[in-house]
């Protein structure tokens, strides 16, 4: 009770007026507790339909087996994420230009609330064991990418503003099934295998347009809408200049070592023919 009524008076120090209510503090709560139970029960199943219809998998180390499980959270999170992000956008109305009078930077519903609320749960479960096992699961890169992340998720769930573009940059998550796919390809030996070299120029290509043209796309939006976005309280507003452009920095160098690993392996099965 007294956690849900921090997590209410928290709310209340980024929002500019009641929209932190008990009710939803107790729902935001729920979904955040949801996102992590979800999280260790994927990682189990993982381990467990994986022991059944993998035999390579009982070879694994206890660091690769660590990492395969915990890749098959994230792979089920980003569908997660995408897919919902992707039905707020597009199929509902709640964004639509003139669906409201409220001013698109402030619209939200209690299904948004509750996408982002799971997406925090499973930032925190990954960023966990990130920091447990450090830096077998990832490096400083990868803190600050979930870091970054989670610190604008909240802000917008507690003040119910810039949901916009916070599901734009959930719906870059799309590509992470393949960087999934290309690890466990990797550690399965089948590096030189046909599905390892169009995985890979799928990843390249959705990376491409989810994380590349979106992001383009999410500061045009940002400009054209900009006496919108400065009636966001003055953190999140701040956040939105700051954050944004440090992820599109990193998602540029990613892409940039995807294409020299796509190109290295193109060649590799051009000179083996």
């Amino acid at each position: 009770m007294v956690f849900t009524f921090s997590f209410a008076s928290l709310a209340g120090l980024v929002s500019s007026d009641d929209f932190a209510t008990s009710a939803k503090g107790i729902q935001w709560l729920g979904s955040v507790f949801t996102g992590i139970i979800f999280c260790v029960i994927v990682y189990r199943l993982t381990a467990i339909l994986s022991s059944l219809l993998f035999m390579g998998y009982g070879k694994l180390s206890s660091a690769e087996k660590i990492e395969w499980n915990n890749r098959g959270f994230s792979t089920f999170h980003a569908l997660f994420a995408s897919f919902t992000s992707f039905y707020l956008l597009i199929l509902s109305d709640i964004f639509d230009k003139d669906s409201q009078e409220e001013l698109v930077v402030n619209r939200s519903c209690a299904f948004s609330n509750s996408v982002l609320g799971i997406s925090i749960g499973y930032f925190l479960a990954d960023l966990a064991m990130i920091l447990w096992h450090f830096p077998a699961l990832g490096g400083l890169e990868y803190v600050l990418h979930h870091g970054l992340s989670m610190f604008s998720i909240i802000q917008s769930l507690l003040s119910g503003q810039g949901q916009i573009y916070i599901l734009m940059v959930l719906f870059s998550e799309s590509t992470t099934p393949f960087v999934n796919l290309r690890w466990h390809l990797d550690i399965a030996g089948l590096k030189s295998s046909k599905l390892y070299i169009w995985n890979g120029v799928a990843l390249f290509f959705g990376w491409l347009v989810a994380r590349i043209f979106l992001f383009m796309f999410f500061f045009i939006h940002m400009w054209t809408h900009f006496d919108e976005v400065k009636e966001i309280f003055p953190l999140g507003f701040y956040s939105l200049l700051v954050v944004p452009p440090v992820l599109t920095m990193m998602n540029v160098f990613w892409f940039w070592k995807i294409a020299k690993g796509l190109v290295k392996t193109l060649s590799k099965e051009k000179h083996s023919k």
